[in-house]
C-alpha cells in the first residue's frame, strides 16, 4: 500500500516541504521573469496568498484573491466581482486543478481581462514522473489529490473562450523525491529535459492573450477596365461645368 502519511492539507503547507519547495523555487522564478515583461495597470492573483508571484510586476496595482484567508479580497473563483475588462493581467497559479468548476472559472478570467490582457497558468502535467505519481500512489493530501489537467485540454478550452497562446515552459524534471539531498542529485535532468523531453515537466506554464476580434473594413471590388474608362470623362465634365457656370454670370 502506498505510504500517506504526512500529507499536506494545503498547496501553501506542501510548498513548505523539501518536495514542495523545489517545484515553488522554479515557479517563482519562471513567475518574475515573465511578469516583468507584461505592462498595464491592474494585476491580480488568483490563489496562494502566502505566495507573492507579482513581486517583479511594473503594474501600480497588484492584488491576491481567492476563498482563503490572507487574499486581498476574499471571493469565489467561479464568479468574480470585477467589471469586465478591468484587469491586464491574471495569474492562476495550480488554482483550476483543485477547482470543482475549472472551466468556469477560465470563462470568468477571460470576462475581467482587458482586450490583449494576459493570463498565465501553471499546472501540474499529468505526462510526467510527477504525474505517474499521483497515477500509482496515494493520492490523500496536496497535490496528490487534484485532477491534474493535461496541457492539449486546456489549450483547448482556451481556444474556445478566444485566447491565444503567446508562450509557456515546463519544469521539474527531477523524480517527485521528498528529500532535498535526492532532488539535488537530480537536478541535472532541469536542463536535460529542457533539451530531450521538453513536454515531460513536472509542472508546466502557459501564457495566453486574449484576443478580441475587431471591425474589418470591406471595400468595394471596383471594375479597373470601368474606372479607366471614366477618368478621362472627367476633366470634360469639370470644363462643361465652369463653361455653363460663365454663362450664367453674364
Amino acid at each position: 500500500m502506498p505510504n500517506c502519511k504526512l500529507t499536506a492539507q494545503s498547496l501553501s503547507e506542501w510548498f513548505a516541504t523539501e518536495q514542495g519547495n523545489y517545484v515553488l523555487a522554479r515557479e517563482q522564478a519562471f513567475f518574475d521573469r515573465t511578469v516583468s515583461d507584461i505592462f498595464g495597470y491592474n494585476a491580480l492573483q488568483l490563489g496562494l496568498p502566502e505566495h507573492d508571484f507579482l513581486r517583479s510586476s511594473r503594474m501600480p496595482l497588484r492584488f491576491s484573491a481567492g476563498n482563503q484567508a490572507g487574499n486581498s479580497v476574499r471571493l469565489c473563483c467561479t464568479e468574480l466581482p470585477f467589471p469586465s475588462a478591468s484587469l491586464d493581467l491574471v495569474l492562476v497559479p495550480h488554482v483550476l486543478e483543485f477547482a470543482e468548476h475549472p472551466h468556469q472559472i477560465l470563462r470568468e478570467v477571460e470576462r475581467v481581462l482587458m482586450p490583449e490582457g494576459s493570463l498565465i497558468i501553471s499546472g501540474f502535467n499529468p505526462r510526467s514522473l510527477w504525474g505517474l505519481r499521483r497515477a500509482l500512489g496515494c493520492k490523500q493530501g496536496y497535490p496528490w489529490n487534484g485532477h491534474f489537467i493535461a496541457l492539449p485540454r486546456l489549450k483547448d478550452w482556451l481556444a474556445l473562450l478566444g485566447f491565444e497562446v503567446a508562450g509557456g515552459r515546463f519544469a521539474a524534471y527531477a523524480p517527485p523525491f521528498r528529500q532535498a539531498r535526492w532532488l539535488e542529485r537530480h537536478t541535472f535532468m532541469e536542463a536535460a529535459g529542457d533539451r530531450w523531453w521538453a513536454v515531460s515537466g513536472g509542472v508546466y506554464f502557459l501564457h495566453a492573450i486574449k484576443r478580441v476580434p475587431g471591425m474589418r473594413l470591406i471595400k468595394p471590388q471596383w471594375n479597373e477596365r470601368l474606372v479607366s474608362k471614366l477618368l478621362p470623362v472627367a476633366p470634360k465634365l469639370n470644363n462643361k461645368i465652369t463653361q455653363r457656370s460663365e454663362t450664367d454670370s453674364q
